[in-house]
């Protein structure tokens, strides 16, 4: 079952927010494998482009990281700096 995406804004950046959400609820835990492009672009019903660009972004903030030819991977997040984590 595919979200429902608001089309006037970007798609990218809501399958992003999609993914940090389920990594903030640990259905994504540290560690895990999360969906690549080409799962995204299923479930999405995007383009491959726009997957990449939502797990590009996800790698910036540093939530993810990726390893080459396995996959991307929920990151490490320090959560002892006194909660300063700004939304």
């Amino acid at each position: 079952m595919s979200p429902e995406l608001d089309r006037t804004r970007p798609v990218w950046r809501q399958v992003a927010a999609t993914i940090a959400t389920r990594i903030t609820d640990g259905e994504y835990p540290v560690g895990a494998r999360v969906p690549s492009v080409v799962e995204l672009s299923a479930e999405f019903g995007i383009a491959t482009s726009t997957a990449q660009k939502a797990l590009a972004h996800l790698k910036a903030e540093g939530l993810i990281r990726a390893e080459v030819g396995l996959g991307s991977f929920v990151a490490e997040r320090p959560e002892k700096d006194g909660g300063q984590q700004d939304a």
